[in-house]
């Protein structure tokens, strides 16, 4: 990458990720409605209810996304709406994480072989946040959770050819966990993702929804 196009670059990434907490501020003081109505589950859980503006899941056992050469796994619980253009979706998570892999936390999807997932991951006995990027075959990258008990907000961020992930432990300051390059697409699918790999599902409630249009100079 020349000088120039990595400056650029940078650039861009600075901008959306400062347009990112601008619009999500903005979203809750407008008071828009959670999108939860507006969902639907690829792969279904055995258990899930709405509560208000809570979506509470007991996950599927033996569940998750991943890609490598060779073997996939493709039943993990996703409740998704698609969404055109550049977007923010966010929400608070919180989930009892029993056995390895058991995680919560959103995803963004194009199609089975390029997606995103981030959330909150068991692995070896601690909480992570963890973000996986799959085109054709998923790649993961983990770094302390922000709490080991307490609910954490989670954050997407589309922007032109790039998806963001971040969280934050209190909704208003929000750390980057992971940043790539995602094709271009007219529209995708985001929402909440539930995942245990080797347990008896996951148990997790996500509220405070909230979904925004991200435009230059908003």
């Amino acid at each position: 990458m020349h000088v120039s196009d990595r400056r650029k670059f940078l650039h861009q990434t600075l901008t959306f990720g400062s347009l990112a907490l601008a619009n999500t501020v903005g979203a809750a003081e407008a008071g828009q409605t959670s999108p939860l109505q507006r969902m639907s589950w690829l792969n279904e859980p055995r258990k899930w209810r709405i509560d208000g503006d809570r979506l509470l899941v007991e996950s599927t056992p033996k569940a998750d996304f991943y890609r490598l050469p060779g073997w996939t796994i493709n039943n993990g619980n996703f409740f998704r709406l698609s969404v055109s253009g550049d977007f923010i979706f966010q929400a608070r998570i919180s989930g009892e994480y029993l056995a390895k892999y058991d995680q919560a936390g959103l995803m963004v999807r194009l199609d089975d072989e390029n997606w995103l997932k981030c959330g909150s991951e068991l692995v070896d006995g601690q909480r992570l946040a963890s973000a996986v990027i799959t085109r054709t075959y998923s790649d993961w990258s983990t770094m302390p959770d922000l709490s080991q008990s307490a609910p954490v907000w989670w954050q997407v961020v589309r922007w032109q050819q790039t998806l963001k992930a971040l969280c934050s432990i209190d909704g208003k300051s929000f750390a980057t966990v992971r940043e790539g390059y995602f094709p271009a697409a007219r529209s995708l699918e985001v929402g909440l993702l539930c995942c245990s790999l080797e347990g008896a599902g996951v148990k997790a409630s996500f509220d405070s929804l909230s979904l925004s249009s991200l435009k230059p100079g908003a």
